[in-house]
């Protein structure tokens, strides 16, 4: 079983930053793709960022250039920084690992 735990969310004002955290037990984080989604109201999941073992990340077109996915292996912990944050950022956000994903902690960014 696949446990994963996000949190770190909470609501920011336009242009603010967050930093969300995806947390597990072992060290499936070294094997598997990590993944960032999230969900809009009213609207599908959809890809955010992810990292590979090795390092290597990809964004979605909607985050590149303000949101940076990394990890700490030591931690088994997977990190999304997110800057320049603005309205249509305002989603849960869910980690992803070998196809399971996490609760999801709420981003809501609003004046």
């Amino acid at each position: 079983q696949v446990q994963l735990v996000e949190s770190g969310g909470g609501l920011v004002q336009p242009g603010g930053s967050l930093r969300l955290s995806c947390a597990t037990s072992g060290n499936i984080f070294r094997i598997y793709i990590v993944g960032w989604y999230r969900q809009a109201p009213g609207k599908q999941r959809e890809f955010v960022a992810n990292i590979t073992p090795v390092g290597l990340t990809a964004y979605a077109d909607s985050v590149k250039g303000r949101f940076i996915i990394s990890r700490d292996n030591a931690k088994n912990t997977v990190y999304l920084q997110m800057n320049s944050l603005g309205p249509e950022d305002t989603a849960v956000y869910y980690c992803n690992a070998k196809g399971h994903f996490g609760r999801g902690t709420q981003v809501t960014v609003s004046s």
